[in-house]
């Protein structure tokens, strides 16, 4: 009789939690001892240690730069856009990995990867020829007297061509990459798809820009 009882009791408890299995199924039979702390089952769980520290988020991996330039396109795309009271700089808006990832994907030419490339070491060197140190351990006025002089090629001495060639491309994609960020967004004051409950209609001095009036409108309608 006590065996026939076992059974029932194991086929029971077995068939309310097949999770745990024979071996869970077992261990719960076992006599607890006088004193010993209470058994944890499916019913009670043990809880998280309190203490338990996280890591630290990993730095997304560079995919196309080494180490040296990625610093490079840092330092240079911080003096394209600086931090200032309206929004945080390029590289506060993650400006340099996104660079890197679009020169990255297949879709982009291998002219593209070679120009930057290129253009890295051109600010390298030069920074050397006039201060004898790369780019980005000049200081920033140092940097600024280099940029100055690349910053319109139509204006470029035809020594430094190549270089202002070279800052168009890098211009145009550090202002495409932060002007698409939060960073950006900020600066640009831009509101977004947001209700405004008091809007009054076009200011005055956008209509006479405009060369229209809403009686004009009101007028045509009418007709």
């Amino acid at each position: 009789m006590s065996d026939n009882v076992s059974r029932r009791r194991a086929l029971k408890v077995l068939g309310a939690i097949p999770v745990l299995g024979p071996l869970a199924f077992a261990e719960a039979q076992q006599p607890q001892q006088p004193g010993a702390p209470p058994k944890t089952t499916h019913e009670g769980p043990n809880q998280p240690a309190t203490n338990t520290k996280q890591g630290q988020p990993s730095q997304p991996q560079r995919k196309f730069f080494t180490a040296r330039e990625f610093r490079t396109v840092s330092v240079l795309a911080d003096d394209i856009i600086p931090r200032d009271s309206h929004s945080g700089s390029a590289t506060d808006a993650k400006v340099p990995e996104f660079i890197d990832f679009n020169l990255s994907v297949p879709e982009t030419n291998d002219d593209t990867r070679i120009a930057w490339r290129g253009g890295l070491r051109w600010l390298d060197t030069e920074s050397r020829k006039r201060f004898g140190v790369a780019y980005a351990q000049a200081g920033e006025t140092q940097r600024h007297k280099i940029l100055d002089d690349i910053a319109y090629s139509d204006k470029a001495t035809p020594e430094l061509r190549y270089g202002a060639t070279f800052f168009d491309r890098a211009r145009n994609m550090v202002a495409s990459g932060f002007y698409s960020s939060i960073e950006g967004f900020k600066d640009l004051q831009y509101q977004g798809n947001v209700f405004n409950p008091n809007w009054k209609g076009c200011p005055p001095a956008a209509l006479a820009k405009l060369g229209v009036s809403y009686d004009l409108m009101n007028k045509k309608q009418a007709q």
